[in-house]
């Protein structure tokens, strides 16, 4: 059995799910599911592309999960708590669970970027909060900061 992943056949999440009025600055991204399309079920590896002006998400950050930024392309800012750092092809960047300096990359530059995510893929129990807007996120879906379903 081949193992090579077909990258152009991967499972595609482009876009945003979140609510609105928080979906805006993360519509202009193609995430190619690499971790889903070779069956991988303890790790979640994705190819992110972000066009121009793009944001991989919104700042947050995680009870559970793991997260690890590789850029192979391009040029992206990491935003977190006061802080701002340019990242280049061959920089990385890594975030541990319960740590509540979130985090987003931005791509300011005029030219798309492809960067590589590895992080947790079992999410059952982590939930993700967003400090700059009212937003939180468990399985179940999204929520206001005061626990009210969106």
């Amino acid at each position: 059995m081949k193992k090579k992943i077909d990258i152009e056949r991967a499972p595609i999440s482009a876009g945003s799910r979140y609510p609105e009025p928080f979906a805006g600055p993360c519509q202009n991204k193609i995430r190619h599911r690499l971790g889903v399309a070779a069956g991988l079920k303890e790790i979640g590896i994705n190819l992110l592309e972000l066009a121009p002006g793009a944001w991989s998400s919104q700042r947050h950050w995680h009870t559970r999960a793991e997260e690890f930024v590789y850029v192979l392309e391009g040029e992206v800012v990491l935003v977190t708590e006061g802080c701002e750092e340019i990242l280049h092809a061959g920089d990385c960047a890594a975030f541990l669970p319960g740590d509540p300096d979130g985090h987003h990359l931005q791509n300011r530059s005029g030219s798309a970027a492809r960067v590589l995510e590895i992080g947790s893929a079992e999410s059952a129990n982590d939930e993700a909060t967003y400090p700059d807007v009212d937003l939180r996120a468990s399985a179940s879906g999204y929520f206001h900061k005061d626990g009210k379903p969106y």
